[in-house]
This record gives structure tokens, sequence and C-alpha cells, in this order.
């Protein structure tokens, strides 16, 4: 075996916190290579509710530390990646025998001033029976307030960092496993191995497992830990059904249960709604939504809207598993969402960082916080430095983005309307990579389905690690929704011959 590559620190995980980790510390100086066994954002991080949020529920279990974190996050991951995050107004009706008026405007007051909230507009109270709002709802609920968060492209908010990370010098390895890992002195010798077989080995003077629901099973299988137990795993479950209302504003419903649940304005055409929270046990790839769960989501949504949302509404439904710091909640929907993370060796010993738990919105926070511990035990490098560098494509302000789609077909005047649209929500500034040159539709190339061509096929190969139709399909985009079978069949068979020549010209 040829002698190991060496790096600073090595990071087993590819959702949102182990690329939030990567991007930061390559940014810092550190060298940093990163593997993950699937897809990136393959696990957790791509089956969340799509929301940069505060979290308005977590005020009731007191979390006020990390409700703050995360309302001041919502503004600086939005400045940071304006094109695949956008604001969002909730409305949120009330009505008799929940939690009383009083209570909710008590909370909203919270939420308004615990962040530091700056561009995002403040609570106001609603008349639901004269504002576009209400038409939607059951004729009884006649007051509600509406207030502010964020929507976000989870799994291209994954991707992101990793692409800014391997700009920066990280060595990123997807679909690639960590077999073992072995102390050999001061360092780490972490062997990988891709599902071909092949395998490499790094030299990692710490390691970082930000294995999310995998995390314990990396200490168990790769750390010789048998007794490993840290995190809760809780899956949330979520419906996709055909729009249920017209306007831009999402939807949060209180239920009997004291649980809440969202619905969504999504990908143009349909609305989300989720999420459950109910304790998991078993493989994480194999977390699938329950048909208890389905109708609980679809029996929650019907007690406020007007029409029943039914079972042949749905499109496509989703479920994931969130790897929760197992604090002994007694209900999966009361464990904590804050972070921990914890520390072994160092000061001339291998050294280890352990991620437990976090949310989507705090993932910038937390790569902060990991980076100061890596800096305790190694060695500190450069000083924080990520609140104020845009994510790849995102480099405007938030105005040229939310109109980017129109600037986009200025220059690329063939461009259909929605086509130039979702470019711009995706990629920002980087479509222009997509479509530098073209100058008719037919310069996109083959036509694969929906509004996806070869151009963007070819891209997503070459500079954000697609190889499978799923990838592009699921992850990159959501234009699973819209494509059919055979689509799906004929994308398959494309790339397995395209990409292996994509990416090999890419590197």
């Amino acid at each position: 075996m040829a002698e190991p590559a060496v790096v600073d620190v090595f990071v087993v995980g590819g959702g949102i916190n182990g690329c939030g980790i990567a991007r930061d510390l390559v940014g810092r100086g550190y060298t940093v290579a990163l593997a993950e066994m699937n897809d990136f954002a393959s696990g957790t991080s791509s089956w969340s509710t799509k929301l940069i949020h505060g979290g308005l529920r977590y005020l009731e279990h007191y979390e006020f530390r990390l409700v703050r974190e995360a309302l001041i996050e919502r503004e600086v991951l939005w400045g940071m990646a304006p094109h695949i995050i956008r604001p969002l107004r909730f409305v949120l009706p009330h009505h008799k025998g929940l939690r009383p008026a009083w209570l909710l405007r008590l909370g909203l007051f919270l939420y308004d001033n615990l962040g530091g909230r700056k561009r995002l507009p403040a609570t106001r109270t609603l008349d639901l029976r004269t504002d576009p709002a209400g038409a939607p709802l059951k004729d009884d609920l006649v007051r509600g307030f509406e207030y502010s968060d964020c929507a976000v492209d989870d799994a291209r908010l994954v991707v992101l960092n990793a692409r800014d990370a391997a700009d920066r010098g990280a060595e990123i390895f997807p679909r690639t496993k960590v077999v073992k890992v072995e102390q050999a002195g001061a360092a780490w010798t972490v062997t990988l191995a891709t599902g071909d077989g092949a395998r490499r080995t790094v030299s990692a003077r710490m390691v970082v497992n930000a294995a999310g629901p995998w995390v314990d099973d990396v200490l168990k299988r790769d750390f010789g830990r048998p007794d490993a137990h840290h995190v809760r795993l809780v899956q949330g479950s979520h419906i996709v059904v055909r729009k249920l209302f017209d306007h831009d504003r999402a939807y949060i419903f209180q239920n009997a249960d004291q649980r809440i649940i969202f619905a969504i304005p999504y990908e143009e055409e349909f609305t989300l709604i989720g999420t459950t929270d109910r304790d998991y046990e078993g493989d994480p790839h194999a977390a699938a939504i329950t048909p208890e769960e389905t109708a609980y989501l679809l029996r929650s949504a019907s007690e406020y809207f007007k029409r029943p949302v039914r079972h042949e509404d749905i499109v496509w439904s989703f479920a994931g598993v969130r790897p929760l710091f197992d604090d002994g909640a007694s209900k999966a929907q009361e464990a904590t969402r804050d972070y921990v993370l914890r520390t072994e060796g160092g000061h001339g010993e291998a050294a280890l960082l352990n991620v437990f738990g976090g949310k989507l919105t705090t993932y910038r926070k937390l790569a902060e916080a990991a980076a100061a511990k890596v800096g305790e035990l190694i060695g500190p490098r450069g000083k924080a430095w990520t609140a104020g560098a845009p994510l790849p494509g995102g480099h405007m302000p938030l105005e040229a983005a939310a109109n980017y789609g129109a600037a986009l077909r200025e220059t690329y005047q063939f461009l259909p309307e929605r086509l130039a649209r979702r470019l711009a929500r995706l990629y920002g500034l980087r479509a222009q990579a997509i479509l530098e040159g073209a100058t008719r539709m037919a310069d996109l190339g083959r036509h694969f389905g929906a509004d996806l061509y070869e151009r963007e096929v070819r891209y997503l190969i070459a500079f954000e690690w697609a190889t499978k139709a799923e990838d592009v399909l699921w992850r990159r985009t959501k234009l699973g929704l819209r494509f059919s079978a055979d689509e799906v069949k004929a994308l398959e068979n494309y790339m397995a011959e395209a990409a292996p020549a994509v990416s090999l010209a890419a590197e």
C-alpha cells in the first residue's frame, strides 16, 4: 500500500455538519479531507422541513440560547446564500382550546426580539376573515398572527458547503466509506473504501466524527467502542401534495397534542406538510413514512383547511432520521435540538471530536465551535470567517438574488421564464457556467424531461459530484417530482455513460 496522504483533520460525514466543518477548517488554513459513504446530503440533511428558522416551539422548552443563536443565523445565512434561501412569512391561526392568544403573542414578541432581527419583517396580527391567507382555512378561524422565518433548499446548502471546501483546497471523497481508524502515535490512519472495492489510506492528526445518525456506529465499528450511545434517533416524515393555496405564505398549525406542523409552498406547484416526531430504531437508511404518520399529517392539516387533504392528493412523501443528543427527554418532540461537541486526545496524542445533534439553521455556528475545539487540541489557525463569506453562486445583494431569474433572461432571452427562475434559485451566479455561450435552447443539449437539459446535468457531474439520476433529481434539484419512470431511466443510462468521462475531464 502506498504511503498515506497526511492532513490535519479528517472529517467523517458529508451532511450539513461535516461539510460545514470542512469548509470552516480549510478556510482557516488547516489541511482537510472529508469522506461521505453515499452522496452528499443523502441522509438527515435532505429530509428536513426545508427551513432556516429559530424554532418557535423550542421556546416552550426554554431553549433560549438555541433559539437566539438560530434567530441570529437566519439573516447571516440568508446573506451568505440568497439564491437558495428566501424569506418566508408564516401564518399562525388561533382557535380556542389550544395555546391562548396572549401566550402566542408573547412567544412571537420574544421571537421578534431575541435574535436581533434586522431585515425580516416583524410579527403582525391578521383578520383571517378579510386577509387572503384566511381564504383556504375553515370559517371558524378568524384571527391569526404572521411572522418571519426563511425557507432553504437543504440538500443544496450541503453540496455548496462541500463545493466551497473543495475550492479552498479540501480533499472531498463522496461515495467513500471509512472502514477502519487506527491510532498511529500522534495521528490516526484512516482506511477508506469506494464502491468498487478500491482502498486508500489517509493519515490525520485529528478525526472529526460528524456522521449524523451513524455517529455511534462509527465509534463502535471504527474506534472499537461497542457501548457507544450518545444519540437518540427521531424520525421526521413529510408529505408533498398538489398546492393547497395560491399565495406565497406558509402556515404553522397547532395540534391538540401540543405539536405543530407546517404547510409550506413548495417547488411552485406543491405544498409540503410536516413534520412528525417519533423515536426510531434500526438502520437510518431504512427510514420510511408509516401509515400512521401519513394519517396524522392528513388529519392535522384537514383540521385547518376547508377542503380536506386526502391520501390521493399525495404526490411524494419522505422520511429521515434526526440524530438528537440523548438528553433523556421523555418524548421525541421534547429532546433537545442543541448540539454537543465532545473531544478526546490532542496535545501530542491523536485527537478526536464527536459531533452529536444539531440542526440545519445552526450548522455554521456548530462549525465555528468545532473549529475552536480543533484549535485547542492541535493548535489554532486563522480566525472565524464564514459569516461574511458567500457560498458558491451567492455573491450578490439580496435584492439582486430575488430578481436574478429575470436578469438571466435579459442575457439569455431564449430561456423560458420558469427555467430561468429555477436556474437562478439553484445556482445563483454559477448559472452562468451552465449557460455560457448558449444562444438558443438547442445549445443546452439533450432534453431529459421537465426543464432538465444536458448542460445542467454535465455541470452537476463535473462540479457537484453527481453520478446517479437520484443525485440530480432529488438532491441537486427536486425535478423528480416532475419526471416519469421512463425519463428517470433514460437519465440514469446517460449518466452511467457520461459521468466517468465528465468527472475525469473536470479533475
